[in-house]
């Protein structure tokens, strides 16, 4: 085995007698930063918090291993790409309980944003001073304004490419609602070459555009399990209510239901009305949301939950048969989060497809595409499957 493969096996295990490769400084520091939360390297005063802090931190408190966390967050950051850090901060947030140090400001500024983090806040909010929610804002702001850069133009172009799309009409009624650019490669077959011009036999306009064209309810389930969905799903709802062809309205629950729909205008006040963890009462949700319907043929409602339901289970299928029935187009999401499928109620997915709700988790970078395909009213389980989502 060569110098530079004992090097990387040195890293990646921890100090072992089989593996003897020269450290450089740098090394010598990742390996510290490791050993500090995978509790490796040798036992002694300068091992890192893990081993002689860890029994404290679980039973009596953080005390004084606040600063050595607080440095040891900005040695990861020094050492390793942020993909990794994410990585790191997280094993610490399950290990170290790190959950109760983001209660304080300085830990904040400490630690890389992302996801996981945003939710590990939003579930810590009722616990935070004022001094530190005032920077648990910033680093939440923060990511969402990365998610918003990174998501929100795919899902306004998504969702008003489809708007236009279902709105356009064969028989435009005045010059003006003629859409020239269609029509003419809608007409490219009655080209005159000896007058250079094309006779158009089908005319393609636009159709007039009502108040809203659709209606769209985002039913988002805020126990713990679904933390990152209801971040996700926080920030495609502010885009969404930024489309003025689309009615939004954003709802979240667990045993309550809360209406955030005036809050749209901002996700991060979105984020901060929610109230992470607690029981689950889906049928209560979907009766809130059925009484906030008025065209039903026009309306999506898109159900984010893991479908374990601590209510009235026999009721909660025939509300959703009842809704279906109606004409909505109802879409479960068992997750809206680049972790894959959670753990779900697999009855509950089963029975909700064979009811017409296709039941399914969703990425991110899918969410506007799906959206787009609901608009354009396609069956989206075809959709699902052209895109390989495994449906439930």
């Amino acid at each position: 085995m060569s110098q530079e493969q004992q090097r990387r096996w040195r890293l990646l295990l921890g100090n072992m007698p089989q593996l003897t490769p020269e450290l450089n400084a740098r090394d010598l520091g990742m390996d510290a930063a490791l050993a500090a939360l995978y509790n490796q390297g040798d036992e002694g005063e300068d091992q890192g918090f893990a081993s002689s802090q860890k029994s404290k931190q679980r039973q009596a408190g953080l005390g004084g291993s606040a600063p050595k966390v607080s440095r040891w967050l900005g040695d990861i950051r020094q050492y390793f790409p942020s993909s990794v850090v994410r990585v790191l901060q997280k094993d610490a947030y399950q290990r170290l309980n790190l959950e109760q140090m983001l209660l304080e400001p300085e830990m904040l500024q400490a630690v890389e944003p992302d996801v996981h983090l945003v939710s590990t806040l939003i579930s810590l909010n009722h616990l935070m001073p004022a001094k530190t929610k005032e920077t648990a804002r910033l680093v939440v702001r923060k990511v969402v304004d990365e998610l918003e850069r990174r998501l929100a133009g795919k899902m306004q172009q998504a969702v008003t490419g489809s708007l236009n799309r279902a709105n356009r009409t064969r028989r435009p009624k005045r010059a003006q609602d003629i859409d020239w650019a269609r029509t003419i490669r809608a007409n490219l077959q009655h080209y005159l070459p000896e007058h250079n011009t094309i006779i158009p036999q089908n005319l393609v306009g636009y159709g007039r555009h009502r108040q809203s064209v659709k209606d769209i309810i985002l039913c988002i389930d805020q126990s713990g399990s679904m933390a990152s969905s209801v971040v996700y799903a926080s920030l495609f709802g502010a885009v969404l209510a930024s489309i003025k062809a689309v009615s939004t309205q954003l709802v979240v629950f667990d045993t309550a239901v809360v209406d955030l729909t005036p809050m749209l205008d901002d996700p991060v006040d979105v984020l901060f009305g929610t109230q992470l963890g607690g029981g689950t009462d889906i049928n209560k949700a979907l009766a809130y949301c059925q009484g906030l319907i008025r065209r039903p043929e026009d309306t999506i409602l898109v159900l984010i939950s893991d479908l374990y339901e601590g209510g009235n289970n026999t009721e909660l299928l025939k509300r959703t048969a009842s809704l279906i029935g109606s004409g909505v187009q109802m879409i479960s999401l068992l997750a809206l989060a680049d972790d894959g499928a959670p753990c779900f109620d697999a009855r509950n997915a089963a029975q909700f497809t064979a009811l017409g709700s296709p039941t399914f988790a969703c990425t991110p970078d899918l969410f506007p595409d799906l959206m787009a395909a609901a608009l354009n009213k396609q069956d989206v389980g075809v959709w699902a499957a052209q895109n390989g989502i495994v449906k439930h």
